[in-house]
Formats: C-alpha cells, structure tokens, sequence
C-alpha cells in the first residue's frame, strides 16, 4: 500500500510504500481499548483522599448521657452521623495504573495506525517553516487542506524542522508528537494525522520488528 508524499505547501513529491504489517492490519478493538485504558489509569494520580472517623480529630468526650435524653444514643461528635464527622469508605491514596504486554501494546498501536490510514497525511520535512512563526505553520495546515484536531508526528529537534514546535505551539488545534511519544488515545482523538518521512520510517521500524 502506497500513500503520497507531499511538501509542506501541499505540492506532490513522490510516493512512500506503507508497511502493511504495521499500517494495514485488522484493528483490534479490545486490544486498543485495553490500551487507551492503560493511558487514562496510568494519567491518573490517585491522590484523593477522605478522613475515617479514628482520623478526624476531636470526638474523644461522649456528647450525651447514654440514656434518659429521648436522642438516640452516641459516642463521638465524629462518627460518620455528624456533620464534620469522618467519610465512610471514603477514597484513599491508591495506584490506578497496570502494565500490558509489549506484544499487545505494539498490536494496539498498529491498530490504531491502521484505522487512522484513511486521514494520514504523509509530508516530506516542514523546512518551509523558517521562522518561529505561528502564521507560517497555520499557512502550512491550509495549504495541505487540514482542519479540525491535527496531530503533527515528527522529530521536531531534527534540523530540517526546527522551527516547528514554536510555530504549532499557539494553535490549539494542534497536538505535536515525537515517532517515539506516539499513542493510542492521540490517534484516536485527532481528525487528521500528518507525519514526516521519517517519522513513518522510524515508526515502521520499531513496530515491525
């Protein structure tokens, strides 16, 4: 499977052979949701935490004689009951994340690259952009017909695109990735991918072996 490679003004420049083992294979639905799950739960920090009632300080005097009140009996002020009392089964510091297989979190990638073939569009280098300047990116991103959520994957400390961080920084729209950060929940999300040549090469090459 072939896709065009194109300038960054939009102008063919050639074609690049996909590797079909890693940009034509059946998704895997429950692989990449396994996948997109393991992201969120490793995002997670799991620091909420709520008070029992041997962990609120105070309560330690009895508020009323056990009997004889007509109120129901009690023995702290900071039993869950009360205002200001503890949290019964209250949320404690706890690790959300788990591990996959690296066989299955390759799977899910090659998955998710695949269902994204269709709005893949495949650049040479963004060696246009010469300035630091957000109107060339945006001048870029019309030539090439993109809108709505852009994921941009390229090593963007390589020379050729040195520019391109400070350019697509102020565009919302717009997420930047290294070959090597590329996930399964920013493929997904992204209404259109755009990867240098050498993006799809080092791509290729780590999850083909």
């Amino acid at each position: 499977m072939s896709k065009e490679i194109l300038s960054s003004n939009g102008e063919k420049l050639g074609e690049i052979t996909l590797e079909k083992s890693v940009f034509g294979v059946e998704p895997n639905l429950h692989v990449m949701h396994l996948a997109l799950r393991r992201q969120l739960n490793n995002a997670r920090q799991g620091s909420a935490s709520a008070k029992t009632r041997a962990e609120v300080s105070g309560g330690g005097k009895k508020p009323w004689k056990q009997k004889g009140t007509g109120r129901a009996r009690a023995g702290s002020l900071r039993s869950p009951l009360f205002a200001g009392g503890g949290v019964i089964f209250g949320p404690k510091p706890r690790d959300f994340s788990f591990s996959m297989p690296q066989k299955a979190r390759k799977l899910a990638l090659k998955s998710a690259l695949s269902s994204r073939e269709e709005q893949l569009v495949i650049v040479k280098d963004f060696s246009t952009i010469t300035e630091p300047k957000t109107k060339l990116m945006a001048s870029t991103l019309k030539s090439l017909n993109l809108n709505g959520k852009i994921l941009i994957v390229a090593d963007f400390r390589a020379a050729e695109n040195q520019y391109l961080e400070l350019a697509a920084r102020n565009i919302p729209s717009v997420k930047l990735l290294l070959p090597t950060n590329l996930n399964v929940k920013d493929l997904l999300e992204a209404d259109s991918v755009v990867m240098t040549e050498a993006a799809v090469n080092d791509i290729t090459e780590r999850l083909s072996k």
